[in-house]
């Protein structure tokens, strides 16, 4: 069987694709996957690929909104990104990427992400500049706080836009519950 590749909104997913999906990423994560990082994959568009051993890869794009040089930018933020352990290193998070920086291209002003040392490897090969300025987030009692524990680890694309941004200028996130970036 061929891999199978499937993007749509979370609001045309069945409850077993959903189910498939958190299942894959609580164990790709290895149970450091919280109900607020699964909520923050929510709501946008997900890319699934299956293959004969059922789900084999995932990644979703959310819309949110990043201020950057006085200009709020509309922005595809990749969450959710794991493929299953026996098929790790064969090309599937590569295409799960494809596929969401295409969305991003054609419906964002700017792709970010948030990644660990291993994940970034996938992302900066693929042309992702690691943001190298202040990150902020607008918290709801708190205004404008910067997160410094984030910095390093944000994430930006497309590569052209990239290098326009001012490392001088923040990047401000607007705010979720759980994890920020």
């Amino acid at each position: 069987m061929t891999d199978r590749i499937r993007l749509a909104h979370t609001a045309d997913l069945s409850p077993d694709e959903l189910t498939a999906a958190r299942a894959l990423l609580d164990d790709a994560f290895e149970g450091d996957f919280a109900d607020e990082d699964w909520d923050h994959g929510l709501g946008g568009m997900h890319v699934l690929i299956h293959d004969a051993a059922g789900l084999a890869a995932h990644g979703s794009v959310v819309m949110r909104r990043v201020r950057h040089a006085g200009r709020w930018l509309r922005t595809g933020y990749v969450e959710a990104v794991a493929v299953r352990a026996d098929v790790r290193r064969t090309g599937l998070g590569g295409r799960v990427m494809a596929e969401l920086e295409r969305v991003i291209e054609r419906a964002y002003d700017l792709g970010a992400l948030a990644a660990s040392e291993d994940g970034a490897l996938l992302y900066t090969a693929r042309g992702w500049r690691q943001w190298e300025g202040q990150v902020h987030a607008l918290s709801p009692e708190h205004g404008i706080v910067r997160l410094r524990d984030d910095e390093g680890g944000v994430y930006v694309w497309p590569p052209t836009l990239a290098k326009a941004l001012d490392p001088a200028g923040a990047l401000v996130f607007d705010w979720r519950d759980g994890d920020v970036t």
